[in-house]
């Protein structure tokens, strides 16, 4: 009896022993300190919902990327791994999707969101829990002042938007200007400042402001007031859907006007919805265009044409661009840990990415050159301009 019991008691240990050796085997992927077997980004956007324009192209991009890397080693001699979780464009999603990539994954970094408003809700999460955050979409202000884990790589609005203003001012010869806010659209806001600041101080006139909510479908009203304004241009600060039913609504008043507006409108919805009525008539600004490739960027054209069989946008590249900064600022780091390699990503100058040059100022705010100016022909976007940001 105390043999037999003895032997249970070993046989328990031995067991127990396997288990913590097993669990000692993965336990790369259990931390961050620079010794993991996989190292995991965590993908923040939407697949689906009201904002899964932006997510769908974006996680293509990331995931592009990672393969690539993989294929060439991975960082450090390490495969890394991307996880993908859907947060619909809604706040406690990516909130408790955040948390689950931090807690339960262990990520090193997370990729995303491309809203502001969403990724300040991870950002502070991130912060909190020692995590690099790099939002390859976020345009508005209050992101990286979070703290000194959060980056991003996408073209601002505060540079953006001037050297814009200057181009329709000087080459279309605009000077009256009528702007539309959607007032529950955190980016809408925002945005809207910024051009009514670059207007006054390079001496435009706002013969018009007016407003509209995301979710709305008749803009009789506002197109009404709009056609009797005066304006040269409508600058809307909003997202694609509202875009196109705004120029629908332009079309059905025969009123011959352009909508110009910022990198919301970067959705392949905007052609669908609008159909003629957006063709030629929306101007937007964004960090990447597929016309008038870099050697980079033809390089990315190749590889994403030949994997997905369709075109890719500005956030499919920027996701890519945030993956392969990551991964450089790992690999001059020496080191996955997201306390060291956070101080080498902060130090990236005229990195020649797929959507641009990139350069972190001091604030770890990214500078983008240039600004391209992107429209619809025959349903597609197209290049229409492109201006060198000087900071």
């Amino acid at each position: 009896m105390y043999k037999l019991r003895n032997k249970g008691i070993a046989l328990i240990l031995m067991v127990v022993f396997l288990f913590v050796a097993a669990g000692c085997g993965k336990g790369g992927q259990m931390s961050r300190n620079g010794e993991e077997d996989v190292i995991k980004l965590g993908f923040l956007g939407a697949k689906t919902g009201s904002v899964a324009n932006y997510g769908i192209p974006a996680e293509k991009g990331m995931k592009l990327a990672i393969e690539e890397l993989n294929a060439k080693g991975g960082i450090l001699g390490k495969k890394v791994e991307g996880i993908y979780e859907d947060n619909k464009g809604d706040s406690a999603e990516i909130a408790s999707i955040a948390t689950k990539y931090i807690t339960r994954d262990k990520v090193v970094a997370m990729v995303g969101d491309p809203c502001t408003g969403l990724t300040k809700v991870a950002a502070d999460i991130a912060q909190k829990n020692g995590v690099v955050l790099f939002s390859p979409g976020a345009t508005g202000p209050g992101v990286v002042e979070i703290g000194d884990y959060v980056f991003r790589n996408t073209l601002l609005d505060v540079f953006a938007v001037p050297a814009v203003v200057d181009w329709m001012m000087n080459e279309k010869g605009w000077k009256n200007f009528a702007v539309i806010t959607s007032l529950n659209n955190g980016y809408s806001t925002a945005l809207t400042p910024v051009f009514k600041d670059a207007i006054n101080k390079k001496g435009g006139k706002i013969v018009l402001e007016d407003s509209i909510n995301d979710g709305e479908t008749d803009f009789t009203a506002q197109v009404t007031k709009l056609k009797k304004s005066g304006a040269d241009v409508l600058v809307f600060t909003g997202y694609y859907t509202e875009a196109a039913l705004i120029m629908n609504e332009v079309k059905k008043q025969n009123f011959d006007i352009c909508l110009v507006g910022g990198d919301g409108l970067y959705g392949q919805d905007l052609a669908k919805l609008g159909k003629d009525a957006v063709e030629e008539k929306v101007i937007f600004y964004c960090g990447f265009s597929s016309d008038q490739p870099s050697p980079e960027t033809e390089a990315f054209l190749k590889k994403y044409r030949e994997k997905y069989k369709e075109e890719p946008d500005m956030f499919s590249a920027q996701y890519y661009d945030a993956v392969m900064i990551l991964a450089k600022a790992m690999e001059d780091a020496k080191s996955t840990d997201p306390k060291v390699f956070k101080n080498e990503l902060a130090k990236l100058k005229d990195y020649p990415g797929v959507s641009g040059r990139t350069t972190f100022l001091p604030s770890r705010e990214p500078v983008k050159s240039p600004v391209c100016l992107i429209t619809i022909k025959d349903g597609k976007f197209k290049l229409l301009d492109k201006i060198e940001v000087n900071v």
